[in-house]
Protein backbone atom coordinates (compact mmCIF):
# COMPACT_ATOMS: atom_id res chain seq x y z
CA UNK A 1 0.00 0.00 0.00
CA UNK A 2 1.67 2.87 -1.19
CA UNK A 3 1.77 6.19 0.24
CA UNK A 4 0.32 9.77 -1.38
CA UNK A 5 2.78 12.09 -2.31
CA UNK A 6 0.74 15.27 -1.63
CA UNK A 7 -1.69 16.39 1.36
CA UNK A 8 -4.11 17.50 -1.35
CA UNK A 9 -4.12 14.15 -3.33
CA UNK A 10 -4.95 12.52 0.28
CA UNK A 11 -7.65 14.69 1.83
CA UNK A 12 -9.59 14.72 -1.36
CA UNK A 13 -9.59 10.65 -1.84
CA UNK A 14 -10.22 10.13 2.10
CA UNK A 15 -13.09 12.59 1.93
CA UNK A 16 -14.32 11.16 -1.37
CA UNK A 17 -13.67 7.36 0.26
CA UNK A 18 -15.79 8.44 3.43
CA UNK A 19 -18.88 9.68 1.82
CA UNK A 20 -18.37 6.82 -0.54
CA UNK A 21 -18.71 4.25 2.59
CA UNK A 22 -19.44 6.57 5.92
CA UNK A 23 -20.84 2.67 7.92
CA UNK A 24 -17.41 0.86 6.83
CA UNK A 25 -14.17 3.57 6.99
CA UNK A 26 -12.35 4.03 9.90
CA UNK A 27 -9.30 6.38 10.41
CA UNK A 28 -6.08 5.92 12.37
CA UNK A 29 -2.99 7.96 13.43
CA UNK A 30 0.04 6.78 14.51
CA UNK A 31 3.06 8.25 15.47
CA UNK A 32 6.50 6.68 16.24
CA UNK A 33 8.61 8.97 18.00
CA UNK A 34 11.66 7.08 17.01
CA UNK A 35 11.26 8.11 12.48
CA UNK A 36 9.56 11.43 14.25
CA UNK A 37 6.69 10.08 11.82
CA UNK A 38 3.35 11.19 11.61
CA UNK A 39 0.99 8.41 9.76
CA UNK A 40 -2.30 8.80 8.75
CA UNK A 41 -4.53 6.03 7.25
CA UNK A 42 -7.79 5.94 6.15
CA UNK A 43 -9.11 2.21 4.75
CA UNK A 44 -12.81 0.37 4.45
CA UNK A 45 -10.96 -2.54 3.77
CA UNK A 46 -11.24 -2.52 0.29
CA UNK A 47 -9.22 0.93 -0.73
CA UNK A 48 -6.49 1.89 2.23
CA UNK A 49 -5.02 5.48 1.82
CA UNK A 50 -2.10 6.59 3.51
CA UNK A 51 0.16 9.61 4.07
CA UNK A 52 2.87 9.91 5.98
CA UNK A 53 4.90 13.19 7.06
CA UNK A 54 7.69 14.14 9.56
CA UNK A 55 6.86 17.84 8.66
CA UNK A 56 5.42 19.85 12.04
CA UNK A 57 3.42 21.91 9.42
CA UNK A 58 1.40 18.84 8.32
CA UNK A 59 0.26 17.87 11.58
CA UNK A 60 -2.24 20.65 11.67
CA UNK A 61 -3.42 19.97 8.38
CA UNK A 62 -3.77 16.10 9.47
CA UNK A 63 -5.98 17.45 12.69
CA UNK A 64 -8.05 19.42 10.15
CA UNK A 65 -9.03 16.77 7.94
CA UNK A 66 -9.33 14.65 10.90
CA UNK A 67 -11.71 16.65 12.73
CA UNK A 68 -13.80 16.88 9.73
CA UNK A 69 -14.05 13.21 9.09
CA UNK A 70 -14.57 13.26 12.82
CA UNK A 71 -17.39 16.00 12.44
CA UNK A 72 -19.56 13.84 9.31
CA UNK A 73 -19.13 10.72 11.50
CA UNK A 74 -20.89 12.27 13.95
CA UNK A 75 -23.43 14.16 12.06
CA UNK A 76 -24.28 10.82 10.00
CA UNK A 77 -24.78 9.22 12.98
CA UNK A 78 -27.18 11.18 14.48
CA UNK A 79 -29.56 11.33 11.50
CA UNK A 80 -29.44 7.65 11.41
CA UNK A 81 -30.13 6.71 14.60
CA UNK A 82 -33.54 8.92 14.64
Amino acid sequence: MPYYQTWEEFARAAEKLYLTAPMKVRVVLKYRHCDGNLRIKVTDDAVCLQYKTDQAQDVKKIEKLHGKLMRLMVSKESGDHE
